[in-house]
């Protein structure tokens, strides 16, 4: 089902589902862009501007291969957007922590959302599944009602707007992000003016690409889409 949130004026449109019911691909709003049907990694890169070398399975997901290095749009986005993220962990019983179905999403290579096992699983607040990486720590309540098993479907929702510089680089106003996990919102525009760990550049305000992580695990990406934000939404 969709589910509509209404927070602080902005309509958020995002995924939910009941306990146990598999997640169906939510299609993309009028004017947004598919940046990964399933298809094939068309339009992806490594972060030197190879091939991306992840693998395409069942289902319309691409799959990470470890240790073949994170996957990267080719075409860059900003400075405010919709993005859409289906994501799907693999049962990895014998790990914990930071160990547990690794890996992230960077919005435009610099900013972090933390992908990770959090199913009964204990880490640092602000390394967990939802977080802001080393940043911003999900609310801990909303986190536990939205978190899944693993070998289920998972949907983000993230509404992004990046910090605004003046012409030296320095921010003259903070970014703003609002992640929604399963239709249940994390965090609610939660303010930042510096880059996560791992960022691809420091070049603050600037567009940028849409970063997967290759942290080692074997975690699935589908039906990823982005819609631009104007200053009216």
């Amino acid at each position: 089902m969709r589910t509509l949130v209404i927070l602080c004026g902005l309509t958020l449109l995002t995924a939910s589902q009941a306990p146990g019911e598999d997640l169906k691909p939510v299609p993309p709003p009028p004017g947004a862009k598919v940046l990964l049907d399933g298809k094939d990694l068309s339009g992806w890169t490594t972060r030197g501007g190879q091939p991306a070398r992840w693998k395409v399975v069942e289902g319309g997901a691409v799959e990470c291969v470890p240790r073949t290095g994170d996957i990267m749009t080719a075409e860059k986005f900003g400075p405010d957007f919709h993005l859409h993220v289906e994501f799907w962990l693999p049962l990895m019983k014998d790990a914990k922590d930071q160990g547990r179905s690794n890996s992230g999403v960077y919005l435009q290579g610099r900013y972090e959302i933390q992908v990770l096992d959090s199913y009964k699983n204990s880490t640092y607040a602000n390394g967990s599944v939802g977080a802001l990486y080393g940043i911003i720590a999900p609310d801990e309540k909303a986190q536990a009602k939205a978190v899944k098993p693993p070998e289920e479907w998972n949907a983000y929702d993230i509404y992004f707007r990046a910090p605004r510089v003046d012409a030296s680089g320095k921010v003259t106003q903070k970014g703003e992000v609002t992640v929604v996990l399963n239709g249940v919102t994390l965090i609610n525009k939660g303010k930042f003016d510096r880059t996560t760990g791992g960022a691809l550049d420091q070049k603050l305000g600037e567009p940028g690409p849409i970063l997967l992580q290759d942290h080692g695990n074997h975690v699935r990406y589908r039906n990823i889409w982005l819609k631009p934000l104007s200053a009216s939404d």
